[in-house]
């Protein structure tokens, strides 16, 4: 049975588990494995130490990001210009990010890596956001989609080496340092 917008957000205030809203219904996001959850500490790493905090935060595993009434999802890591984070002070609501981001970031895990491609990926495209990534920790991929001016994305799979996000023009990944812990 659907969930109407503001149960969906009360409960998400109220319950201390992850909760992500798709198509309607509930859905508790999992608890992930080691090299999930250090892989984007790694990455929430390197984007906070090459961010101004005076234009950006880095958000890893918390606050939504808002596509519909129906669609909330929690990213891994995502990036959030200061203006959309201050808009949402004293208004005592869910924090839930209906604009495009700059960069929306999901790490592959065995629990989600379905779910995150077929129905959280193309949400992301619907809202607009700039760069929607997927890195993969077993596979040591980031497949990148880059939202080109005619709303199209293009996709780009990288092995290593360093990536620039295009809506962070001074910010530099280097993929190898995240993808070196991970074991064999």
């Amino acid at each position: 049975m659907p969930v109407s917008e503001e149960t969906f957000q009360q409960l998400a205030l109220e319950d201390p588990n992850q909760w992500e809203l798709h198509c309607g219904s509930l859905r508790r996001k999992p608890t992930m494995t080691a090299e999930h959850n250090d892989l984007a500490r790694l990455l929430h790493i390197q984007l906070v130490q090459q961010l101004d905090v005076g234009l950006f935060r880095v958000s890893l595993n918390i606050g939504h990001v808002r596509r519909s009434a129906e669609h909330y999802y929690i990213p891994d890591v995502f990036v959030i210009p200061i203006e959309l984070l201050r808009a949402q002070f004293g208004t005592r609501r869910l924090e839930a990010y209906v604009e495009p981001l700059p960069l929306v970031v999901e790490v592959w895990s065995p629990s989600t890596g379905e779910y995150d491609v077929e129905s959280k990926l193309p949400e992301y495209q619907r809202r607009g956001d700039a760069e929607i990534w997927r890195l993969h920790p077993y596979e040591r991929t980031l497949t990148a989609w880059r939202r080109q001016a005619d709303g199209s994305y293009t996709e780009t799979v990288v092995h290593g080496g360093t990536v620039k996000p295009v809506a962070l023009p001074n910010v530099t990944i280097d993929l190898d340092p995240l993808f070196q812990t991970l074991p064999d």
